[in-house]
């Protein structure tokens, strides 16, 4: 399981005591939940829970063994909603200029896009990930940057190394050192693609 994927399966009984009633709803409605960066025990994963609002968020973990359906980020670039709004307009505007890499959908758009619920609104971000085995050079962080900056609305893009997540706008701009996102917490490091000591 990799952070933003969304998951099927949980069960409001699942939920810890002190969840709030709309987190209850969310999973008692059969939305998914979204895997987030976090240690935890083994044979679990650590997941959100999306509410309406965007302020509403509750992280908890979930039993792997209680998963029923998995949607990867990258099954959802090629999806296509009749709505008409930035974010989905950005998405088609991308999509054959992001073709040759191994990028994909999060945030609302991808929660949207895997479920049918509406979670985007006109002023809504795109939020992409890109995945990052190997080393992507500042100079062509800028290059794709300029690229998500042609879009309708704003993009963010995090690139997702074998070590964690970096934001593709921090990676390229001038900073020595950058906001690495781990299942351990966030670090500043100089290059994401190394071991965080």
């Amino acid at each position: 399981m990799n952070a933003h994927d969304l998951l099927w399966g949980m069960a409001p009984a699942q939920l810890p005591a002190d969840a709030p009633a709309w987190a209850v709803e969310a999973i008692s409605a059969g939305h998914p939940v979204v895997v987030r960066r976090a240690l935890v025990a083994p044979g679990h994963v650590a997941v959100g829970v999306r509410g309406r609002l965007r302020e509403q968020r509750f992280a908890t973990v979930m039993p792997l063994a209680q998963v029923t359906r998995r949607v990867v980020p990258e099954a959802l670039g090629a999806v296509v909603l009749p709505r008409d709004l930035p974010a989905l307009r950005a998405l088609e505007h991308l999509r054959p200029l992001l073709g040759q890499h191994a990028w994909g959908v999060a945030g609302s758009a991808g929660f949207e896009l895997a479920t049918g619920i509406e979670a985007l609104h006109a002023h809504s971000d795109l939020d992409l990930i890109l995945r990052s085995p190997e080393r992507l050079e500042r100079g062509d962080a800028q290059r794709l940057l300029a690229v998500l900056d042609t879009a309708v609305c704003a993009v963010d893009l995090q690139l997702q190394t074998p070590f964690g997540a970096v934001a593709l706008r921090e990676w390229a701009g001038r900073s020595r050192r950058v906001l690495l996102k781990t299942c351990g917490g966030a670090q500043l490091v100089a290059d994401p693609w190394q071991a965080v000591a």
